[in-house]
């Protein structure tokens, strides 16, 4: 009798929903910057149309909504404070507002997330903000996004980074 194998172990469910949750939550934070929908507005078209349904026959991941609510509404609420944090991590002639939106929603979301969910390890946060970035913008411009995030890392979280 042939042994059966095992069905690989799916990965880390939990992930996938954050991993999902942070891309929505940038492209929440794009379409607020580029129509200037409001927070409630934004947070009923994603729940409803987009989370875990597929649109235009483009299938999207379940995200977890509490972690996709707390980004987007994180950085609503601090984003007067994370600006000035993310133009300091620029590179000197480039301020924020002369970034693309996109990765403006990037950088915002990354360096909310590092500031406020210690629960995450800040590499994760980087490397997963890094990841969003590939599906909206060139190698080139995700080195910018890896840049500027572990900067702002080792500012919020500066005992982590020293650890190596």
């Amino acid at each position: 009798m042939a042994d059966q194998k095992k069905p690989a172990k799916s990965p880390d469910k939990k992930a996938n929903r954050r991993g999902a949750a942070r891309l929505a939550a940038v492209q929440a934070l794009y379409q607020m910057d580029i129509a200037g929908a409001g927070i409630n507005d934004i947070f009923a078209e994603f729940e409803s149309h987009w989370l875990g349904n597929e649109v235009e026959g483009d299938k999207y991941l379940p995200a977890e909504a509490a972690f996709f609510r707390d980004v987007v509404s994180g950085v609503v609420r601090d984003q007067a404070r994370l600006d000035p944090l993310i133009d300091d991590a620029l590179q000197k002639g480039w301020p924020l507002k002369r970034i693309d939106a996109i990765l403006r929603a990037v950088l915002r979301a990354g360096s909310y997330e590092l500031e406020h969910r210690k629960d995450v390890p800040g590499r994760v946060v980087v490397s997963e903000y890094v990841d969003v970035a590939h599906a909206f913008v060139e190698k080139d411009e995700t080195g910018m996004v890896n840049a500027v995030l572990d900067q702002i890392a080792r500012q919020f979280r500066s005992d982590e980074f020293a650890r190596g």
